[in-house]
């Protein structure tokens, strides 16, 4: 999915970071001095819920270009390569990147970083990064003030690119499938952004409903973007989540 995305500056430089499932975070860094790779891990154990940021994707699961002024030209040059793991999402990176049919470099796998036997154990721990949330997510600022600046209530809601929401029920009845196909159609008709719905039944998952502070079901949660918001019970009123979606009430 091809996110919208806010006009590329002429100069610049850009790192994209997957995940083994194809998940997507990038910047975009005009000023060309940003340390993006720790932003982009922290961001990603916030959004997809890790016990902590998974370092090991770096450099392994990462792209990177750099448009630059030749000074003797006077010419932008671009210089992009990834990974030979992220070498299949050349599309993707072109389309988030603006640089239209350009063929990546394939930069050198290390062995002694990547190895992929190595990097499949991670897989119990980080589940998450092995699934396929079809999320694709721009990071504009490489500061902790990221995360407020954001969702403040002045921050127009276009800088989320993506959302990740749980639904959290009791046992998987008739009544949890409606629920989760107004869900879905209310989600693809009116979210204009990639988005990640997971279901949590409270049942065989006690202490996930424990630690999202959840008493009652259905609850539906928004995690991310920041700040977390909930709606118990009422799932059939439009306005109530799509008002939660936008952090404009506290439920």
């Amino acid at each position: 999915m091809t996110p919208d995305k806010p006009p590329l500056p002429q100069l610049f430089k850009g790192i994209a970071l997957f995940t083994p499932g194809g998940d997507l975070i990038y910047c975009i860094d005009p000023t060309k001095q940003g340390r993006w790779h720790l932003h982009l891990c922290a961001t990603l154990q916030e959004i997809l819920d890790l016990p902590e940021p998974p370092h090991f994707l770096v450099p392994c699961y990462t792209a990177t270009i750099d448009h630059w002024l030749d000074p003797r030209t006077q010419h932008i040059q671009t210089f992009a390569e990834a990974y030979p793991a992220v070498m299949r999402h050349q599309a993707v990176l072109n389309a988030i990147f603006g640089t239209g049919e350009l063929g990546w470099q394939s930069a050198p796998w290390q062995e002694g970083l990547c190895d992929r036997l190595v990097l499949a154990t991670y897989r119990s721990t980080f589940p998450q990064l092995w699934e396929d949330h079809d999320l694709v997510m721009r990071l504009d600022l490489p500061t902790p003030s990221y995360y407020q600046s954001v969702t403040s209530a002045q921050q127009p809601q276009s800088k989320t690119k993506g959302y990740v929401l749980r639904l959290f029920v009791a046992g998987h009845s008739a009544t949890t499938e409606r629920i989760l196909q107004n869900l879905h159609e209310l989600l693809e008709k009116y979210l204009g952004n990639p988005y990640t719905l997971k279901v949590i039944d409270v049942l065989t998952n006690p202490e996930q409903a424990e630690s999202n502070q959840v008493s009652a079901t259905p609850t539906l949660v928004k995690v991310w973007p920041h700040p977390i918001r909930r709606i118990v019970g009422d799932l059939d009123n439009v306005e109530k989540i799509l008002q939660m979606l936008a952090g404009q009430e506290n439920w």
